[in-house]
């Protein structure tokens, strides 16, 4: 049984409101994207507010919004984000989001008996802004392992 899990902190900032015409297509996408990612392999966890996403938290400004997901290894993250219908949303992000200048992803290992917080993730996307890759806080490009026992 693995160790350490992958925590991934992934944060957009919408063009619109989310409940506007404009995002009608993302929120409609919502569900099946996560069911998607629910039914990949190596997937652990997400977090979501009492919708069943979590759209509605914003804890970084008003109009960003935040996916905070679990896996089982970096594979199983790529496997999803790369090789699944995920894909096609994933090229629409221009459509409903405005691109953020800096990172909007970060990656960190977690026990896998544990859950990570929105204040850790965000505290893990500070460093990640501020110092660069590292090994508490790397990005798909600039991977670390996972910690040794």
């Amino acid at each position: 049984m693995a160790v350490h899990h992958l925590a991934e902190l992934n944060i957009a900032r919408l063009r619109s409101p989310i409940d506007s015409p404009a995002l009608a297509d993302f929120v409609a996408l919502l569900p099946e994207v996560n069911g998607l990612a629910e039914r990949t392999p190596g997937y652990v966890w997400r977090l979501r507010d009492d919708s069943g996403d979590a759209t509605a938290l914003r804890p970084f400004a008003a109009d960003v919004i935040v996916n905070l997901t679990v896996w089982e290894s970096v594979e199983s993250l790529r496997a999803f984000l790369y090789r699944s219908a995920h894909l096609e949303p994933m090229r629409r992000r221009r459509d409903w989001f405005v691109p953020l200048g800096d990172h909007h992803l970060v990656l960190w290992w977690i026990p896998a008996d544990t859950l990570p917080t929105i204040d850790e993730a965000g505290k893990r996307l500070d460093l990640l802004r501020r110092n660069g890759p590292s090994p508490e806080a790397f990005t798909l490009r600039d991977l670390h392992p996972a910690p040794e026992l």
